[in-house]
């Protein structure tokens, strides 16, 4: 009997959600707009969309997919998927892939941001790791983490300036 491999469902499933993620990011964008949101940190947008376009490919690319997937890290990305959901649930309209600042609002301190200030991010840090090592490929794991941690650290400079200027100077 042929099974689907455990690669190719996840990063199938990696993949269904990248593009639903991108149809919502959109429509909560449109929405940000039309309520006079602003934009910032445009230019590294590309790097990262390319970075995780990039990722998923590596796990196609340099995992073999009669692979075994490890249980364990099987549980811990089920957990980060959980952890994305109540996320998006949290920011509701205000959750996009862009950094977007709602001028006029409060910066959101409820859900897992009562917690950390970017749980999204470390999610996704996480994701990154995890989702080669289900599959024991530290290698993917050490560099997909290495650089997607250069161009976070760009990204948190640029979002937290944002923050600080539009949502903590009216706390």
């Amino acid at each position: 009997m042929n099974l689907i491999s455990p690669l190719y469902a996840v990063v199938g499933f990696l993949v269904v959600q990248r593009v639903a993620e991108l149809v919502l990011a959109r429509r909560n964008r449109r929405v940000l707009v039309a309520r006079g949101a602003i934009e910032v940190g445009e230019r590294h947008y590309k790097a990262l969309v390319t970075l995780h376009a990039g990722w998923l490919l590596a796990l196609l690319v340099t995992i073999d997919p009669r692979a075994l997937v490890s249980i364990p890290w099987l549980v811990v990305f089920g957990l980060l998927q959980c952890g994305r959901i109540w996320v998006i649930a949290t920011l509701g309209t205000r959750w996009t892939t862009r950094v977007m600042v709602l001028p006029g609002a409060t910066r959101i301190r409820s859900g897992p941001y009562r917690f950390v200030d970017h749980p999204n991010y470390l999610i996704v840090c996480g994701e990154i790791a995890v989702v080669p090592l289900m599959f024991g490929a530290w290698a993917l794991a050490v560099v997909g983490s290495g650089l997607n941690l250069l161009l976070l650290r760009k990204r948190l400079v640029v979002e937290n300036k944002a923050l600080a200027k539009f949502y903590d100077q009216a706390s």
